[in-house]
């Protein structure tokens, strides 16, 4: 009952925010993680300990400049989930910038993986993305149901066929075959399963071998792509690269291994916006004494 309710006033307060102009909710959600990145909390220790140890050079004032702007980013991403939501097609067209290294419409004839990376407006790409084409997209559940059911009905109110991404491989393939590309992220720390250690920033990160081995299996190409929040309140800029060349190899840790460093490139571009709140190093080899802040 009280996850009901609480989803049900998340959903009203989410269809205000749709209302508004973007540039006012893209406000609220700044000041409003300007705020919450002065109260302590273990997120705001997730955060520091994960830019320690990817971002040695910067020293701690540095740091701290850096988490502050990503609280802004991280609370701005739930307030826009308004227009992302419920918001209509037009509106998430006037919002979003187009770059494309690909024909994206031969995406239905040549199999393909979009791999995507968890910034902060991973979600608002996903849905202008499926606007325009078909798409089956993996996610994670949530602990409140009735809150997964609202986003799993919003995301698929276009284009986009949403999988759970446990247990997930058969209906990823089938889609491949049915010439539906597949969009999923696997930059999340899921434990030891189906994953291997290679580095992040320098730090071994127990990262899923999930992309090689569907990649491998389908025959698919396996396309990155990010989504960049836009200065000034401009909206966001989905950006579709080419194949990872070579990928995938006889080796899923060697494609792992190129996974993360692709991703460590485009951190870099805008490391405010990638999803520090994740414990990203929350289990460590078998054997190291891995911090229990970590954990």
């Amino acid at each position: 009952m009280i996850s009901r309710l609480n989803a049900a006033l998340f959903v009203l307060m989410l269809k205000a925010f749709a209302a508004l102009p973007y540039g006012w909710s893209a406000r609220f959600g700044a000041a409003l993680g300007s705020l919450l990145y002065l109260i302590p909390s273990r997120r705001r220790d997730i955060v520091h300990i994960n830019l320690s140890l990817c971002f040695p050079e910067l020293d701690e004032a540095a740091r701290r400049d850096l988490a502050r702007m990503h609280f802004q980013h991280v609370m701005r991403s739930y307030v826009e989930r308004g227009v992302q939501w419920f918001g209509d097609g037009d509106k998430l067209h006037g919002l979003t910038e187009l770059e494309s290294e690909i024909d994206l419409a031969s995406c239905t004839q040549t199999p393909t993986i979009f791999l995507g990376f968890h910034f902060v407006a991973i979600e608002a790409g996903c849905m202008f993305y499926s606007t325009e084409h078909p798409v089956t997209s993996l996610y994670t559940r949530m602990k409140n149901q009735a809150l997964e059911a609202i986003a799993k009905t919003q995301r698929e109110r276009f284009r986009a066929v949403m999988v759970p991404r446990n247990n997930s491989a058969k209906k990823v393939i089938q889609s491949l075959r049915d010439g539906v590309p597949v969009m999923l992220a696997a930059d999340m720390d899921f434990g030891l399963k189906d994953a291997v250690f290679v580095p992040f920033f320098g730090t071994p990160a127990c990262t899923l071998t999930s992309v090689s081995r569907l990649a491998k299996l389908s025959g698919a190409r396996v396309v990155p792509f990010t989504t960049q929040v836009l200065p000034d309140y401009r909206g966001y800029k989905l950006r579709v690269f080419s194949p990872l060349p070579g990928f995938p190899s006889n080796c899923a840790e060697t494609d792992t291994r190129l996974m993360n460093a692709f991703l460590e490139t485009q951190i870099r571009r805008m490391p405010e916006q990638y999803y520090w709140v994740h414990r990203r190093f929350r289990t460590g080899p078998r054997g190291s004494r891995r911090s229990t802040r970590m954990r």
